[in-house]
């Protein structure tokens, strides 16, 4: 039973996502805010099958697919693409700066990252350090939003589709912010422990989905179909 429930929390990554998959194939027409997020949702699918599927099977793949870490960075820079463009479509006016200078540092952070310190296409481990400050950037992100929200007086922040979207991802990064910053050092630790903590991810990913669906399921205000 125990092994059962563990393989369900493994390919949650996979089914968490059939969610809202399958609400946008009842709800086809989304706002255009919603756009990047639906983006994400059919990408991430596709990566994270890939993922799973070799990480299961690999024994049947050939040599040059023996690992899916390259996968996870993979998902990382979709995931930050898709959420920044997200955040730059909202109309909020505070911080429209700033907001475009996390993209500026998040470019620069790569480039720096991946010329001298992490190979993208490392088969032993994927880049901890894209993970983390991914989950930072986009916390900050969300932070913005929130307090745009606040500084608008005619926003009603407990709806519409972008308080849900924002709301399930800073509950998605603001836990895996530590789980992406402690994990590869907890594998050469303990593996067992490692792989609780991923387990938390895991369970982060599937609340994120409830609210990625909510937020395409609707209702949508005039403010988001026009």
């Amino acid at each position: 039973m125990g092994n059962l429930l563990q393989s369900i929390l493994d390919w949650s990554e996979v089914w968490a996502l059939l969610i809202p998959v399958f609400v946008l194939l009842i709800k086809r027409k989304q706002p255009v805010i919603l756009k990047p997020v639906v983006w994400y949702v059919c990408l991430a699918l596709v990566i994270n099958l890939a993922i799973d599927i070799i990480g299961d099977y690999k024994e049947f793949l050939p040599d040059w697919l023996q690992s899916n870490n390259p996968l996870y960075n993979m998902h990382s820079l979709v995931r930050f693409i898709c959420f920044s463009l997200f955040f730059i479509l909202l109309p909020q006016q505070a911080f429209n700066k700033v907001r475009k200078w996390l993209i500026v540092l998040s470019v620069i952070f790569i480039i720096i990252n991946f010329s001298f310190i992490d190979n993208f296409f490392n088969y032993n481990s994927f880049s901890g350090n894209l993970l983390t400050v991914e989950a930072y950037l986009l916390l900050a992100y969300c932070m913005l939003y929130y307090l745009s929200v606040l500084r608008n007086d005619k926003n009603i922040i407990f709806d519409g589709p972008d308080f849900w979207v924002t709301t399930g991802l800073s509950i998605y990064v603001a836990i895996n912010f530590f789980v992406f910053l402690f994990y590869l050092p907890m594998i050469t630790v303990s593996p067992t422990l490692a792989e609780n903590i991923w387990n938390v991810h895991n369970i982060a990913f599937i609340i994120f989905c409830i609210f990625l669906t909510k937020a395409f399921y609707g209702p949508f205000r005039n403010q988001y179909t026009n």
